[in-house]
């Protein structure tokens, strides 16, 4: 007589994954435990783990995304999105993935073109190295009769952010264009309300920690160039000084260890009202000046 092996429940292949994750070293592994078997089973997420009638292709679907992620393939590129602020965004491997901490990038770039708004004025507004498209997308969604152009050396990346602008009804204008080119966006020279940026930062020899930055994200969007990493960021201090009118407003992305140098840039280029802001954990991460 044979006796068929009980299928396992839901909240058993959940449990399973969690452990073989954090085994791993996985930073979260409960949460993608649980969100890697909502997409496997075509869900946005799992409200519930008992109740839930498992498909016969599960199984094998939920195993084969558990391992690739055991391997430290970054969770979005295994579930093809993010939310960022109140965005669903895609994401795809060679693009940068939006981090949570950018969200208080974006913030100060809203409340500055709001200002604007408020004044009676559309608000012109510039993201520099848009990536997929994070920054650019809140702003032109969370701003009333805002224009918004992004900016990326890379055309895979702005590919992805004419993608996510389609994805999230948004009017944005997208082009490939290096920050350096003291050329770039030259019709808008003195005519710029806001400009913001989260440039590649990363120093040479600062290689990150994590495998899903550092074997998964592109080197262009990581490494800023430079000793200190901060060519890129210096660059943008520059279009930003040319591209923006009186008053405007900048705002900028860095690393915590490079704050005071930050600041320096800004204050060396001619910037005025210049002071750092923390991300969400309290560490100094950002700089905002006035042109």
């Amino acid at each position: 007589m044979t006796h068929e092996r009980p299928t396992a429940s839901l909240r058993e292949y959940v449990a399973g994954a969690t452990a073989l994750l954090a085994e791993a070293g996985v930073p979260s592994p409960g949460h993608d435990a649980r969100a890697l078997a909502a997409h496997a089973l075509g869900r946005d997420r799992l409200e519930y783990l008992v109740g839930v009638d498992l498909p016969d292709t599960f199984a094998a679907a939920f195993a084969e995304l558990v391992e690739r992620r055991r391997r430290r393939e970054p969770l979005q590129h295994l579930l093809g999105r993010t939310t960022f602020r109140h965005l669903d965004l895609l994401v795809r491997p060679g693009v940068f993935v939006p981090r949570p901490e950018t969200e208080v990038v974006a913030q100060h770039a809203i409340d500055a073109a709001r200002e604007v708004a408020r004044a009676g004025r559309a608000p012109v507004v510039v993201d520099l190295c848009c990536g997929a498209g994070g920054i650019a997308l809140a702003l032109a969604t969370e701003v009333e009769r805002v224009r918004v152009l992004a900016v990326d050396a890379s055309p895979e990346a702005v590919a992805l952010t004419r993608a996510n602008a389609e994805r999230v009804g948004a009017d944005l204008e997208v082009l490939v264009g290096d920050v350096r080119d003291v050329e770039l966006l030259a019709a808008l020279d003195g005519a710029v309300d806001v400009l913001v940026a989260n440039p590649p930062y990363i120093p040479p020899d600062a290689v990150p920690v994590d495998p899903e930055v550092r074997d998964h994200d592109p080197q262009l969007a990581l490494y800023g160039g430079g000793a200190d990493g901060l060519e890129v960021p210096r660059a943008v201090v520059r279009a930003a000084v040319r591209l923006l009118r009186p008053a405007g407003v900048f705002v900028m992305e860095h690393a915590e260890v490079q704050a005071a140098a930050a600041r320096q840039a800004a204050l060396a280029a001619g910037l005025r009202e210049v002071t750092s802001f923390d991300d969400l954990t309290g560490r100094p991460r950002g700089v905002r000046a006035v042109r």
